[in-house]
């Protein structure tokens, strides 16, 4: 994420100066611009499969549990069922 962030910034950057420069100089900077969005846009695609493909292994996990464990799942719910209610009857 670090890295799309600074991918970003360095194109934000790039376009201001694209704004205040003329000619060729402002095609390029633009060009550079674009082709870092590019890349950023790239990154963030390949973290969101990771993200994907973390979520599905834990939810293959938490499934597992459950199914292992049924009893114990539904205390665990029902007492967190429990703190939530009395956190929200809080005043």
């Amino acid at each position: 994420m670090s890295d799309i962030r600074t991918v970003l910034s360095d194109a934000e950057d790039l376009l201001k100066q694209a704004a205040n420069a003329t000619g060729e100089r402002a095609s390029e900077l633009r060009e550079t611009a674009l082709s870092r969005l590019k890349q950023a846009k790239e990154k963030a695609a390949d973290v969101q499969v990771v993200v994907v493909e973390k979520g599905k292994k834990a939810a293959r996990a938490t499934d597992d549990y459950v199914h292992e464990h049924p009893w114990t799942a539904i205390g665990v719910a029902a007492g967190i069922g429990v703190v939530v209610g009395l956190l929200i009857n809080r005043k």
